[in-house]
């Protein structure tokens, strides 16, 4: 956690990021900045938890006059802002405008130039909560799909001819803020659904407030298995750590004839658990978990840890980690010097392993949700190449399937909450998401499965940093 006086440093961070944002660089690292859990290391820093107009807890849909996103916020992009808390919804679309000409990355300027549009005129309201002051990048990867799915639908004529508007809000990773904003939104009326949280953890401890209120509430990014038991208001486009659990393990198993393995995990996290006990119970079936290491204990030594699981037979390395644990992934690739494969979970899928991993990382095989190379010739990757200016990750993927879920279950069940859940929770349920339909079992969890990439060495990758995530053929 963030002592008090480490928070002018912090600020000066977010500053910079945000300023290099705005400032119209194309952001190739989106394109591989995609882990889902990486549980914030910083305490929250608003002093308040305000309520806003509409006792909205810390909600940015326009009427409060102020960005969920952290740091300098442009002139235009205030002025829009300014112009649409007042209600004057032709000054704050002209307004908008203007920002996203100065920066077309903004995915917040788009929904709010999105809500200015739609100004008084009848809407479906569907709420989307992201972990913006402590998690900044992934926040803005999973709004941008808001937006384009948001953008998608009121361009082609709305929900049975009523379009969508959606109202923003920051639970910066922490869980009490979660549940306070699950339970504004339950008592909220006006919002039909809510597309969130972004950790485990984090959706774990609102779970239960949107199923008691009989909210649905779809998770694009959560990923622990425990999800799927949170209840029947609870549903997810991101597949779970089960399935990417069982991709990996059969990988090990049946491609690099593999089996006996070293797993690294973080006991404090959701997440790597998550991943620990699947990819353990999914090994078993042909193999065996030699040895395995908190890297949370103090003293943790990553060149004594393998030289330990080799003596013990190891002969392949599961990393359980996370983006948090970043530093320990870099010192167990630098200390393996790929004498041994290595596999991980999504968030694995991390510039800074590339960037800092480089030739120590080649041959690291991660699970992820979804991969643009494997969709080059997509209708939907060509329209957010050109919207955003950038390549797209998984996370804008989900995040658009999760709009476009409710989006499809008002217009085929109804528009209540309780058809909502019903239509989504129907075996018949269809709907078409980014790049492939979308389906959930009768747990809420995704029916489709994880994709394998693997880090090579590329000449002009779009990381730019020698090496890249490349699909596993």
């Amino acid at each position: 956690m963030a002592k008090k006086n480490e928070l002018p440093a912090l600020i000066i961070a977010l500053l910079i990021t945000v300023a290099i944002l705005g400032g119209g660089a194309v952001w190739l690292t989106n394109y591989i900045r995609g882990g889902s859990e990486n549980p914030s290391a910083v305490e929250p820093t608003r002093p308040d938890s305000p309520n806003d107009e509409g006792g909205r807890v810390g909600g940015a849909d326009g009427t409060s006059g102020r960005s969920v996103l952290p740091g300098n916020v442009s002139s235009a992009k205030q002025a829009g802002l300014d112009a649409l808390a007042a209600g004057d919804y032709t000054e704050a679309r002209r307004q908008f405008e203007a920002a996203l000409q100065e920066n077309r990355n903004d995915p917040e300027s788009a929904i709010y130039l999105n809500n200015s549009i739609v100004g008084e005129d009848r809407a479906y309201t569907i709420a989307v909560v992201v972990p913006a002051e402590s998690n900044v990048n992934p926040s803005l990867e999973i709004m941008r799909g808001v937006a384009q799915a948001q953008r998608d639908i009121n361009e082609n004529g709305g929900i049975n001819g009523t379009p969508l508007k959606v109202v923003l809000f920051d639970d910066a990773g922490d869980e009490r803020r979660a549940e306070e904003i699950a339970s504004s939104l339950v008592e909220d009326e006006a919002v039909l659904g809510v597309v969130g949280h972004y950790s485990s953890g984090v959706t774990l401890a609102a779970a239960a407030i949107y199923e008691a209120g009989k909210l649905p509430v779809i998770s694009p990014t959560s990923t622990a298995v425990k999800i799927a038991n949170a209840g029947d208001y609870v549903f997810r486009t991101v597949p779970s750590d089960r399935l990417a659990a069982k991709a990996l393990a059969n990988y090990v198993l049946n491609q690099l004839n593999k089996q006996e393995a070293v797993l690294f995990y973080i006991e404090e996290s959701t997440y790597s658990k998550s991943v620990k006990d699947e990819f353990t119970q999914e090994f078993l079936s042909g193999g065996n978990v030699a040895s395995s290491f908190d890297v949370g204990e103090r003293g943790f030594n990553a060149s004594e840890a393998l030289q330990s699981a080799k003596e013990a037979g190891a002969d392949v390395i599961v990393l359980a980690l996370t983006a948090d644990t970043r530093r320990a992934s870099l010192d167990i690739l630098a200390a393996n010097q790929r004498a041994l494969p290595v596999v991980g979970g999504d968030d694995l899928y991390d510039f800074d392993i590339l960037k800092d991993g480089q030739q120590n990382a080649e041959g690291l095989t991660v699970a992820v949700p979804w991969h643009i190379l494997s969709h080059t010739n997509s209708p939907f990757v060509q329209e957010s190449e050109q919207l955003w200016g950038a390549a797209i990750n998984w996370r804008t993927v989900t995040a658009y399937d999760a709009v476009r879920s409710l989006a499809a279950a008002i217009e085929a069940g109804g528009a209540t909450r309780e058809d909502i859940q019903a239509e989504l929770s129907n075996s018949g349920f269809r709907t078409e998401g980014a790049t492939d339909e979308i389906r959930f079992f009768p747990s809420g969890d995704r029916t489709q499965p994880s994709a394998l990439v693997k880090v090579e060495k590329t000449t002009n990758g779009p990381s730019g940093t020698g090496y890249d995530y490349i699909p596993v053929q």
